[in-house]
């Protein structure tokens, strides 16, 4: 089924979480370049405004709203579609990451919150902003997973295993929504250049990571007609 394409009046809706975030001000600068019409979605209002001063308030929507929370996002997603009418793309970066115990000393609280973040988030997402697109026949939906997600590693089982879990949702997602012309992909860094992983990681080399603007356009590009025959893929990134 081809993928709907806005008019050349019409720029593309564009909804971004954890839009305040490193990457998440990458996708957004992407996007404005495009000239798209942007809803952010981030912890709160305050943050949205400090990460992006001057924003078009008549144009772009600031929204402060838990990810992991059903009804936050059903009523962020109507707040969305009663000004904009209708979502073309749907971008899921917000997530976390926290390096844990062994598995055989893992806390439950460690577990649930990765869960929570990386992987019950997308379908708190889906479940608000699928049901629009199905209707419209039309729409994107893409995740930020991550490369090291197809293999465990110590002290990191809870983080790989939600965003395992993130990928088996979006191939799952992918298949349940092909028919119905919304395609579910993800870009699935290795280690993306950030502040936060410059602070981790001081003796890391940052030029063998990811830039936050090149996982950008690769969101950008799924996001676009020549992805429409991409379901359910996660594009590795890495330097």
């Amino acid at each position: 089924m081809a993928t709907f394409v806005p008019s050349a009046s019409e720029p593309p809706h564009v909804v971004i979480t954890g839009a305040a975030g490193a990457l998440g001000r990458a996708v957004v600068q992407r996007f404005m370049s495009d000239g798209a019409r942007l809803a952010l979605i981030g912890h709160s209002e305050r943050q949205l405004a400090d990460a992006f001063p001057g924003l078009d308030n008549s144009r772009h929507l600031l929204i402060a709203a838990d990810v992991t929370s059903d009804a936050g996002m059903r009523a962020a997603a109507g707040q969305i579609l009663q000004a904009f009418q209708h979502v073309d793309t749907v971008v899921h970066v917000a997530g976390g990451f926290e390096m844990g115990a062994s598995v055989h000393t893992l806390d439950r609280a460690s577990w649930d919150r990765m869960m929570n973040l990386n992987a019950w988030s997308f379908v708190a997402v889906a479940q608000a902003f699928v049901p629009s697109m199905v209707e419209r026949k039309a729409g994107s939906v893409i995740a930020v997973t991550a490369k090291i997600a197809g293999h465990g590693l110590a002290s990191m089982s809870a983080y790989i295993a939600s965003k395992s879990a993130l990928q088996r949702l979006v191939e799952a997602m992918a298949a349940e929504l092909s028919p119905h012309g919304v395609r579910v992909n993800s870009i699935a860094p290795s280690v993306l250049d950030t502040p936060a992983n410059r602070q981790a990681m001081p003796d890391a080399n940052p030029a063998e990571w990811v830039s936050t603007d090149v996982a950008a356009q690769t969101v950008a590009f799924l996001a676009s007609p020549a992805a429409q025959a991409l379901h359910g893929q996660h594009l590795a990134l890495d330097a």
